[in-house]
C-alpha cells in the first residue's frame, strides 16, 4: 500500500449507533484474530465514565521505612531519610492519583489539565492532589501471587481508514492472553504476563470500527491494535473516555464525502 501524504485535519466524530457485528478474537495460541459466528447481542450505549486507578494502602506503622526510599505514588519524588520513623505527622504527599497521558508529542496526566511536550517537563508537573504521609513501604499484608496492572501506557497514530495503537506490557503470554472486540466501541483485554503480572480492562474506543477487520498483535514489550474505522473521521483521543489535546494530527488525506 502506497504511504499517504502527510496531512493535519480536524473532523467531528458522529454519535452514531450501528448495528451490531460478528465478534472478532484473538486466539492467543495460534498469535491471530478470529472472527466469531455467534449472534451478538444489541448495541448498548456504555458509560465511559473513568475513575482514578485506586491508590495503595498507608504504610505498615509496625514496619521501619528505610533510608533512599522513594514515595510509589505517582508524581510525587520524595524520598525517605534516617529521620523518616521518628516523626511522619508533617509529611504531605503531592501527587497524581491518574495515570500518564501520551498522545502524539503532548504529554500530561490524567487527572489534571496540563499538557507538555518535552518528557523532563512531564516528569517536572506538580501533583493535583494531596494526601497526609508518603507511601514508601505499603502494607504488610501477603502477596496474592499475581500483580494485577491498573493501568498501562498506550498511545496511537492514525489515517483516513485505520487506528494503529500500543498497550505497553512486557512479557504477554501469548498462550492465555484475550483481546475480544465486543462492539464497534468497545474493546476488552484479558493481558496476563509471564512474570505473574495481569492487565485486565474494558477500553471504550473513541470512535467507531469494524470488529470483523480489525486485528491484534502481540509483541515483545506491547500488545499492538490496528482498529479499522467505520468512518473517516480523526480520533482525538484513543479511549473515549480521555481528555482531548488541543490539535488533531491524521496521516494521509480524508476521502471526500
Amino acid at each position: 500500500m502506497p504511504v499517504p501524504e502527510l496531512a493535519a485535519k480536524k473532523v467531528r466524530s458522529e454519535d452514531v449507533v450501528l448495528p451490531p457485528k460478528p465478534i472478532a478474537a484473538f486466539d492467543g495460541a495460534q498469535g491471530q484474530s478470529k472472527v466469531s459466528q455467534q449472534p451478538q447481542a444489541p448495541h448498548q450505549r456504555v458509560s465511559t465514565t473513568q475513575q482514578s486507578p485506586p491508590e495503595s494502602e498507608s504504610d505498615d506503622n509496625s514496619i521501619a521505612v528505610p533510608a533512599n526510599q522513594s514515595c510509589r505514588r505517582k508524581g510525587c519524588h520524595a524520598i525517605s531519610s534516617a529521620k523518616t520513623n521518628s516523626s511522619r505527622d508533617d509529611e504531605v504527599c503531592v501527587h497524581h492519583p491518574g495515570h500518564p497521558l501520551f498522545h502524539e508529542g503532548s504529554k500530561g496526566w490524567t487527572c489534571c489539565k496540563r499538557r507538555v511536550l518535552e518528557f523532563d517537563e512531564f516528569m517536572k508537573i506538580e501533583g493535583c492532589k494531596r494526601k497526609k504521609r508518603h507511601l514508601f513501604i505499603g502494607s504488610s499484608k501477603k502477596d496474592s501471587g499475581e500483580e494485577t496492572m491498573m493501568t498501562l501506557r498506550h498511545d496511537f497514530y492514525q489515517t483516513p481508514t485505520v487506528v494503529i495503537a500500543s498497550l505497553y506490557l512486557k512479557k504477554i503470554d501469548k498462550g492465555r492472553a484475550k483481546i475480544v472486540f465486543l462492539s464497534p466501541t468497545m474493546l476488552t483485554v484479558d493481558l496476563p504476563t509471564t512474570d505473574n503480572k495481569r492487565y485486565k480492562a474494558d477500553i471504550p474506543l473513541f470512535g467507531q470500527i469494524d470488529t470483523t477487520q480489525s486485528t491484534s498483535k502481540i509483541m515483545g514489550t506491547k500488545l499492538e491494535l490496528t482498529l479499522v474505522k467505520l468512518n473517516g473521521a480523526s480520533w482525538p483521543t484513543f479511549r473515549s473516555d480521555e481528555q482531548a489535546t488541543s490539535e488533531i494530527l491524521q496521516i494521509g488525506n480524508a476521502g471526500k464525502a
